[in-house]
């Protein structure tokens, strides 16, 4: 061996390419590059919580991979990084900390911007943004005035998510179990004026999610939450009391409309505004007092199916639409004010939780669905909900019940009292929030005239986020209380007004963040026309699917209306989306502070170097399943890292001996075939799986002749390409050592020789009568008769021969040998 060197240095080296690639500018990318197709890659940006963790590292160094692998494809690749910067987490840190959420927010990123440096990454940091800084708020403030013109946004007094804890409202995506997705508190039910987007104006646009390349799981996700359901909504009109006539309907959708006959008694939601009107004298101090209970309840001890049925009747009846039949009307709480028209007809036979408030309350039980008419009983032991056919249901008996709930809505369409519908699970975005650290929403409401809600004039923008304000959570906005904030003048008029002192959900700033990068320092558009033509929408976007109907449906939202806004051409925002796995702690966890089993990936990389770091996480398994972290693990990827150190540094030594040319470049190319392959398919565990047995099987040439010196050096540099992607530092410095021109990142990725990837010889399976026996090494293509002679020549086939008969032989070329037998008469 000759030309030993110094042992791998990674912090040495880390720190040594990293000044240069910053100082380079190397990975600032034009919008247009001369002969270079365009591609846009994007990993979702961080939250500013204060340090980078492993999680982040799981999901952005396999996307920092594929961006540098398509960079050397000769692509002209955007890969930009920002901040998540507002939200709940800053406003109750500094709380806790006796801290401002702005000197919170801007130290965090301080420091997250330095731990991003050590990864390594190709961020184009010149285009970076930070969604609480005034030049970013602005056009979100912006956005928030183009859908307030065009009807997409919306004040109105409705029920909402209540976290006491935080104290604030919260969307609906943001209640997971009937608790806060945040505070994990148990959300109540609060009737409130807030600011709403009109997203059910695109539930079925985004319902068609078919052609997008999304996983399957994350697709079906977003179609699940947006719920489409098809049926009918009736009218049960509210009979008299007392001789007085009232004159209000109970409004009920359905998806069964062929259950009508089978209504025993109606249910409305506690909040229902009819409950005030029909309830009579006698009942009205129990139904206040159910009702204040029902406010208590989170949404799913309401929804829960196990636990008893509770409920209190109005003392009013409806009529059956169709038999005219008296209905009682209840309230219970298992009715959603949110959901539907906040009414349910009860059809106890075929739906179980209706079953379960019959029995619970001696309602009675009518079956219309049988298997067939024949099938009667006088007492049902639980809802039927399978299919068949109608009975007790005057002229529709006998017809399927698919057949009949066409029937019957032609029916009650020809009388009037109701009609086909189509409803959604999803309702409208509420991004009203209570809190102080968020972007101010850029109305005003006019207190002399009759001007009402007033927008801010977009040439007023950015309305500003006072420094200067308590922010202690009270249950009232904190920028109520800034006299300097809230008085000020209409716009219209010019006389006294009040600003609005709600601000924007956080995922309203992440809901255009993507669009931003691809124009940063734009002061007269939120996105040029031209910056929309270089980028626009997102090549490839990446990220957990745990942001399947907030973030990404959001997006989705916005994309589209800015579409039919004039503002943006496109339907999707993003055409590729890959959803990656949870690194979880050294106990299968998920990390935690609380479980103690957070692993600090700043630690780790000092010990071991980012490549290292790297390279175990996207080694550990496939990228979309995640899996534990092993502490042990990243010595392996290391001691790989030392090994391609030494197989670079130290070369073979010359020789007078045979070639070993073509073993070397069906290796090498063997590789690189497999390794373009997994990394355009996020196969990062088998790529550098791959890169690991090459380097071992190079190690073993210890002598090369001078015939294979040519042959030698371009195994090394395609390995070093093969390499770059994925330990870029480490890459870049062998790349120098081996004189090549700076810098490996912008060098062209190699190409595979077809020829040179067939292996010259192959195992394949020998069967007897169809059972595994043995297996031999053949040549690449042998036919037929070579592979037999060869089998009849293995000891192990031979035995199984002796005084048997061969009656078939099946033969699949470089693939199996299965000889069937019988034994001699």
């Amino acid at each position: 061996m000759t030309d030993e060197k110094f042992d791998y240095t990674p912090n040495e080296i880390e720190n040594k390419w990293q000044a240069r690639w910053e100082k380079d500018n190397l990975y600032q990318i034009s919008d247009q590059v001369l002969n270079k197709e365009n591609r846009y890659h994007l990993t979702m940006f961080p939250y500013t919580s204060g340090d980078l963790h492993i999680g982040h590292w799981y999901a952005m160094a396999p996307s920092d991979a594929i961006a540098r692998y398509y960079t050397m494809k000769g692509k002209n690749v955007l890969f930009p990084m920002g901040f998540d910067a507002f939200g709940l987490p800053a406003e109750n840190a500094a709380i806790k900390g006796k801290t401002h959420p702005k000197d919170w927010t801007d130290s965090n990123i301080e420091r997250m911007r330095k731990q991003l440096k050590k990864m390594g990454a190709m961020f184009d940091w010149s285009r970076e943004v930070n969604t609480s800084s005034k030049d970013y708020y602005k056009w979100t403030q912006w956005w928030f005035l183009q859908l307030y013109k065009n009807n997409l946004a919306y004040r109105g007094k409705a029920l909402v998510n209540w976290d006491p804890v935080d104290e604030t409202t919260l969307a609906n995506e943001q209640v997971i179990d009937g608790r806060s997705d945040r505070s994990g508190a148990l959300v109540e039910q609060r009737e409130m004026e807030q600011w709403f987007f009109r997203i059910t104006n695109y539930a079925e646009e985004l319902l068609e999610n078919d052609h997008i390349e999304w996983p399957v799981s994350v697709k079906a996700m977003q179609k699940n939450w947006i719920g489409k359901s098809e049926g009918a909504e009736i009218n049960f009109s509210i009979e008299e009391q007392n001789g007085k006539k009232i004159n209000e309907k109970i409004n009920v959708f359905t998806t069964r409309p062929d259950t009508l006959y089978g209504v025993t008694f109606m249910v409305l939601a506690p909040e229902h505004p009819l409950v005030e009107k029909i309830t009579t004298d006698e009942y009205k101090q129990n139904i206040l007092k159910y009702q204040s209970k029902a406010k208590l309840k989170s949404e799913i001890e309401r929804q829960s199916i196990v636990k008893d049925k509770t409920g209190i009747f109005t003392g009013a009846y409806c009529k059956h639409p169709l038999s005219h039949k008296k209905i009682p009307i209840w309230i219970a709480d298992y009715v959603s004010p949110t959901y539907g028209t906040g009414a349910v007809m009860g059809v106890p036979a075929h739906d179980e939780r209706d079953f379960q408030f019959a029995n619970q309350f001696s309602l009675p039980i009518i079956q219309v669905i049988a298997q067939d008419e024949s099938e009667r009983t006088d007492k049902l032991e639980s809802a039927y909900t399978g299919e068949g056919v109608l009975i007790n249901s005057n002229e529709f008996n006998g017809i399927n019940f698919q057949e009949a709930k066409n029937k019957i809505i032609d029916l009650i369409k020809t009388k009037e009292i109701g009609n086909s519908k189509i409803q959604y699970r999803m309702r409208d975005w509420l991004i009203s929030r209570q809190r102080y650290w968020g972007a101010p929403i850029p109305v005003v409401y006019c207190q002399d005239n009759d001007c009402g809600i007033v927008a801010v004039p977009e040439d007023e923008l950015p309305v500003m986020l006072p420094y200067d304000v308590e922010f202690l959570p009270t249950g009232q906005s904190p920028l109520s209380l800034s006299d300097e904030f809230v008085q000020t003048k209409c716009p219209n008029c010019n006389g006294p007004a009040k600003r609005e002192t709600d601000t924007m959900d956080t995922f309203m700033c992440s809901s255009w963040y993507y669009m931003r990068y691809a124009d940063p320092n734009n002061d007269m558009a939120s996105v040029s026309i031209s910056a929309e033509k270089s980028w626009l929408p997102v090549d490839q976007y990446t990220g957990g699917a745990e942001h399947a109907v907030l973030h990404l449906l959001y997006s989705r939202f916005f994309y589209k209306a800015a579409r039919d806004m004039g503002i943006l051409k496109d339907d999707e925002p993003f055409k590729k989306y890959y959803s990656q796995g949870q690194i979880l702690g050294t106990d299968g966890q998920r990390m935690s502070k609380s479980r103690g089993n957070v692993v600090a990936p700043d630690n780790q990389v000092e010990k071991w170097g980012a490549d290292a770091f790297r390279s175990y996480l996207m080694f550990l398994g496939p990228w979309d399943q995640g899996g534990p972290y092993d502490l042990s693990g990243v010595v392996g990827t290391h001691r790989w890292l030392n090994r391609l150190w030494k197989l670079v540094i130290n070369k073979p030594q010359i020789s007078n001996i045979e070639t070993q040319s073509d073993s070397i470049r069906k290796n090498v190319h063997t590789t690189l075939k497999k390794v373009t392959f997994d990394i355009e398919n996020f196969r990062f565990n088998t790529m550098i799986a791959s890169l690991m047995e090459l380097t071992n099987e190079m190690l073993l040439i210890k002598k090369i002749s001078q015939e294979d010196v040519a042959i030698w050096n371009d195994a090394i540099e395609k390995l070093c390409l093969m390499t770059a992607p994925i330990c870029p530092h480490i890459a870049e410095e062998l790349w120098e050592f081996t004189n090549h021109k700076y810098s490996i990142h912008k060098t062209q990725w190699p190409e595979f020789i077809e020829e040179y990837t067939t292996t010259a010889t192959r195992e394949i399976p020998i069967q007897i009568n169809g059972k595994l026996r043995t297996s031999i090494i053949i040549d690449s293509g042998a036919d037929k008769e070579e592979v037999i002679n060869l089998a009849k020549a293995n000891q192990k086939i031979t035995n199984y021969l002796e005084n048997n008969e061969i009656i078939k032989i099946i033969f699949i070329k470089d693939r199996l040998l299965n000889i069937v037998i019988k034994q001699k008469k």
